[in-house]
């Protein structure tokens, strides 16, 4: 208690004669000192999420030049050609860009490019950003803001930052003060309640080649049940199931994860069937830098989702907040239209089918723990202010040189609503390949909120499932 009074005497004679002198200095030290700390809730605050901030805590105003829009709601209803298992229809279709980026002037935009991009734009001749008007289109259902209002008044991290307190169903920090924060709020932002998609995977080599894979996924969100709450579901933030589905040398295997909310009360539990062998096992190591299936070592199990997982390997920290050029309303790349032999160039993506608009941005690095390991102990994180979607990510190598860097091309399913991602890009700028995990355009895209049966996400299930 002694050292807490004399932490306070001490920091009150700090704030005295720094805030009228240093206010730039003052609130870069404040982010330093509380960016390992607990949090408290703000009910104070909670006003604000109808007047100057919006229902998750963005800006609700545009930027001083105009180039950012004020957020009015967001696209919260589908539009009358949309019919439920369609590849969103593009609000956007007959917009063309403001302008494009590219290695001839990359370095007038460089303030708003992440060190990823420009290592891109360095790299491809050929690879550019076509820059579209921005639209804040994010949208989430009314009980979700209603959560996230309450959440505001009660919610708190633990000592450690590795679980949350006093939150339920919606955004745990509608005020984030710190980088772990913000990394909870990508964790439990809303994704439906329960959710099948089909998706296409593309792991490119550096010339182009690729052999599709196309898995099925489905899951349950535990944390987004209607009054769920942490106790009621047992500190289970979701279940998830994955059947690889072709090629057939491939077929038959599956994997069934229940995501645990705290990492270090109860570590992620997971099952694998292997159809080779007709079982099913416990696999103990689907979590940070484990290979992820499919994925020719280009992709790690906390890559997924952009971020995912325990929070314990890395020190967070909030650096501030950017205006910069980000993927937004992928609806082009969307399409049903286009398949993955129309998308897969050598390096990249065709980039005439991905858009990019001006977004504010949260900023978060992580840092790898003394005595932790992980293959890429620095990141940097990038996270839309409006939904706290991590949209890019930059990753290093243990040299501390750029060696991966990923983006999630999101769209608003405007049937549910949310923001998600249709699309995720992840590269390996050393060794010129990458890896594209992407909504299968062959396949319907069934809503996000159906009733999914909890007998499904059991290791008997996926035995059954395996042997079918």
């Amino acid at each position: 208690m002694c050292r807490l009074v004399s932490f306070v005497t001490k920091f009150k004679r700090i704030w005295g004669l720094m805030r009228n002198v240093f206010p730039f200095y003052l609130s870069l030290l404040l982010s330093i000192l509380t960016s390992g700390l607990s949090a408290a809730a703000r009910p104070n605050d909670v006003p604000r999420l109808s007047s100057d901030l919006t229902p998750v805590g963005a800006e609700r105003a545009g930027n001083a030049s105009g180039t950012i829009p004020a957020w009015t709601g967001g696209i919260s209803q589908a539009p009358e050609n949309y019919k439920p298992g369609d590849h969103h229809p593009d609000p956007f279709k007959g917009e063309t860009p403001l302008f494009r980026i590219d290695r001839e002037n990359m370095q007038d935009f460089s303030g708003q490019l992440s060190a990823g991009h420009l290592a891109m734009l360095q790299r491809y001749a050929d690879y550019f950003l076509d820059v579209y008007p921005t639209h804040r289109s994010a949208a989430l259902p009314q009980r979700v803001y209603q959560k996230t209002l309450e959440n505001g008044r009660t919610g708190m991290l633990t000592e450690n930052g590795e679980a949350v307190e006093g939150v339920a169903e919606g955004l745990p920090f509608p005020f984030p003060e710190n980088g772990q924060e913000l990394i909870w709020n990508h964790r439990l932002r809303f994704k439906g309640t329960g959710s099948i998609r089909h998706i296409s995977l593309a792991a490119a080599t550096a010339s182009g080649s690729f052999t599709e894979v196309t898995m099925t996924v489905w899951t349950l969100g535990l944390y987004y049940q209607p009054d769920a709450t942490l106790e009621s579901i047992d500190n289970y933030l979701l279940y998830f199931l994955q059947q690889t589905t072709s090629p057939a040398r491939l077929a038959g295997s599956s994997v069934l994860i229940y995501e645990s909310l705290n990492s270090l009360a109860q570590p992620r539990t997971a099952w694998v069937y292997n159809p080779g062998q007709r079982r099913v096992i416990r696999a103990p190591n689907i979590a940070y830098d484990s290979p992820s299936a499919a994925s020719d070592g280009l992709h790690v199990s906390d890559m997924t989702d952009m971020f995912n997982g325990a929070l314990d390997r890395f020190d967070w920290q909030l650096t501030g907040k950017r205006e910069m050029y980000v993927p937004y309303n992928a609806y082009r790349v969307h399409s049903a239209d286009l398949d993955n032999d129309d998308l897969v160039q050598a390096g990249h993506l065709d980039p005439q089918y991905l858009r990019y608009e001006l977004h504010r941005v949260w900023v978060v690095e992580a840092r790898l723990k003394k005595g932790m390991r992980h293959i890429n102990p620095h990141r940097t994180y990038y996270l839309d202010e409006d939904s706290y979607q991590i949209l890019m990510a930059d990753h290093y190598d243990a040299k501390d040189e750029l060696w991966r860097f990923s983006e999630a091309h999101p769209i608003v399913f405007y049937d549910v609503p949310t923001l998600w991602t249709t699309i995720e890009i992840h590269h390996d700028l050393q060794s010129g390949r990458f890896v594209s995990y992407r909504l299968n355009p062959r396949k319907p895209v069934p809503p996000f909120n159906q009733y999914m049966n909890p007998s499904r996400f059991t290791p008997q299930a996926l035995r059954r499932m395996g042997r079918r």
